[in-house]
């Protein structure tokens, strides 16, 4: 089973897909938020190339576990897209998932402004992970 992991912000959408037996996470690209919310060809061809079986959303939560006040947004975003592309829709927890990927980053030696468009698809990768771990 193939995941595609969405870390679908305002102005960006972190990208991270699983292997083919769903068991490591992988950063793959940062796209415009636009451009996934509205499927344009850029994210077809991704969608196309990777054939995924489900999409997983990170879902903002506070840190009391509950739904953020961006939930509402992701959710409906993430059916949007879960409807066009015809693919079923999971959501994870995301918290904290960028600040780790921020420090991720910044262990490998990339400065706050070098690492601009980075966090996101690792943030997506590092949900992703966690997600799938979960399913086994």
């Amino acid at each position: 089973m193939i995941a595609l992991a969405l870390d679908i912000g305002e102005v960006r959408v972190g990208i991270a897909v699983s292997d083919a037996s769903g068991s490591v996470a992988m950063p793959v690209k940062v796209l415009p938020a636009q451009e996934v919310l509205s499927c344009a060809r850029t994210f077809r061809l991704l969608i196309e190339d990777y054939e995924p079986d489900v999409l997983v959303c990170g879902l903002p939560q506070t840190l009391a576990g509950e739904e953020g006040p961006q939930a509402a947004r992701i959710r409906a975003a993430a059916e949007r897209i879960s409807r066009v592309t015809n693919l079923p829709v999971a959501f994870t927890d995301e918290r904290l998932s960028s600040r780790e990927a921020k420090r991720i980053l910044r262990e490998q030696g990339l400065t706050e402004r070098s690492m601009r468009g980075k966090v996101d698809m690792v943030a997506a990768s590092l949900f992703l992970q966690t997600w799938l771990d979960e399913q086994r």
